[in-house]
């Protein structure tokens, strides 16, 4: 048998080759944590399937199953115009986008802009106001159509009007020469049947989110999440996340906002009658009023399903379920190129914003909800994001400029549930890639320091998002 002669300084190499490879190994290696497979604690769902955003959080006594179910029914069924045989689903509009919760939220997760220029919104709604701010430090709404854009309408009534959607192509080049293409969107406002928007209007897009985990976030202490803000940037990372405070209806008092767009809803509760009511038409105790104002008057007298359209309890299993959908596991958590992009996560400081983890209140009356380690990667505060994704639209405290840091927790598995990529505010990012790219603000210098990064860490990253 031939002996191959091997050298000194071969051997020397080799060596360092291999101390190399155990050192990058341990350094990933030793970013893994056990309980992050977990991405909800022990609530945690291991559906990977289309259907990976519906399942219910385990532990649910028979009361709260029993509204599990009912809420998932009055959120996936269609509502239908006044008068109807089943009058607990009846009163739909006058005017509205979407004719149930899951017309926008498909198998509860998010929604996409339309395919066609001239194609229905669905789940894009755009949200209306003028310079200024109200009572309660609300944005004032639009004279002639509210605080948002119905497009579809009953018999008797009309489409408050349309919107014709095209895009701008912003080519770019990252540091090793691979070029990328963002597209921007554009927003021509077609066939407004209630006479001109008001010159000043101010316009904000805004497309529908997935649900599992909520009520998680409403569970996370408020003083967790209050620690975070930096609103001066003491700690001088370019990072000033501050927390929005809106107005409570049911509290009657301004509280901390959490959910939405911008964090302008202080709960579930308020954040699901304020959807039936903008979205749907259907009001409920809590607003009790039909969503028309100035020339959509002339619709009040239609038929309609009774005040309120939702009773409290049905409105309450709403609220239960969309409190109680649970979180798919990570996928491939210990794996290195997931792990290698966790570090490069780190790196960027996209965790200044993206914080990783909580551990929930016992404040819920739903006991399974209490006292779980949590990895939704959001800190519920608003920020900064620079002037390419502003809608220039204040909303409560958050300017025109700034937005609540969404969750990033089951962000790899929309492709699964909803066959589709898009992400942002107004879905413009076609993938992961170009969200990354659209941050700017408190984010631009991750997104540089993205730009720069070689192929194969850039990947990593997008795979360790994936996984999320």
């Amino acid at each position: 048998m031939k002996l191959t002669k091997i050298t000194s300084s071969a051997l020397i190499g080799l060596f360092v080759f291999l101390i190399s490879c155990q050192e990058n190994t341990e350094m990933v290696t030793e970013l893994i944590d056990p309980d992050e497979k977990l991405s909800a604690g022990s609530l945690t769902s291991f559906d990977f399937s289309e259907n990976a955003f519906g399942e219910p959080i385990p532990g649910l006594s028979t009361r709260e199953n029993n509204a599990f179910v009912i809420g998932n029914s009055f959120f996936r069924n269609n509502w239908t115009t006044a008068p109807a045989s089943a009058t607990a689903r009846d009163g739909l509009g006058p005017i509205f986008n979407a004719t149930s919760c899951g017309g926008c939220h498909a198998k509860d997760g998010r929604a996409q802009p339309p395919l066609e220029a001239n194609g229905p919104l669905d789940g894009l709604l755009f949200r209306l106001s003028i310079p200024g701010s109200g009572f309660h430090g609300e944005p004032l709404v639009e004279s002639n159509y509210g605080e948002q854009l119905n497009d579809r309408a009953i018999p008797g009534a009309k489409p408050e009007g349309h919107v014709k959607i095209s895009y701008t192509e912003l080519d770019g080049t990252y540091a090793d020469g691979i070029k990328y293409s963002l597209q921007k969107p554009n927003y021509e406002f077609l066939g407004l049947n209630l006479g001109p928007l008001d010159s000043k209007v101010l316009v904000s897009p805004r497309i529908a989110q997935q649900i599992p985990g909520l009520g998680l976030l409403e569970n996370i202490p408020e003083a967790a999440i209050l620690v975070l803000a930096d609103e001066n940037d003491l700690d001088q990372d370019g990072i000033s996340g501050r927390p929005n405070y809106v107005w409570n209806r049911e509290l009657q008092k301004t509280t901390l906002g959490r959910f939405g767009w911008k964090a302008n809803q202080p709960s579930l509760l308020q954040q699901t009658a304020a959807a039936f009511l903008g979205d749907i038409g259907i009001t409920s105790s809590m607003f009790p009023t039909e969503n028309l104002i100035g020339a959509s008057l002339q619709f009040k007298n239609l038929p309609n399903g009774g005040n309120p359209e939702i009773s409290d309890q049905n409105l309450a299993n709403v609220v239960s379920y969309v409190q109680t959908l649970s979180v798919p596991a990570r996928r491939n958590y210990t794996n290195q190129k997931v792990l290698r992009g966790k570090q490069i996560f780190i790196q960027l400081n996209c965790s200044g914003c993206h914080t990783p983890s909580f551990r929930t209140s016992n404040a819920s009356s739903i006991i399974a909800l209490n006292n779980q380690k949590i990895f939704p990667y959001t800190d519920l505060l608003i920020h900064d994001m620079g002037p390419k994704l502003a809608d220039n639209r204040p909303d409560f405290q958050a300017t025109g400029t700034e937005w609540r840091t969404p969750p990033l927790w089951g962000i790899g598995m929309i492709k699964t549930v909803n066959r589709h990529t898009s992400l942002l505010h107004d879905g413009r990012a076609r993938n992961m890639e170009e969200a990354i790219l659209w941050h700017g603000g408190e984010a631009q210098k991750s997104t540089d320091d993205f730009k720069q990064l070689k192929l194969t860490d850039r990947m990593a990253l997008l795979s360790f998002l994936e996984d999320l």
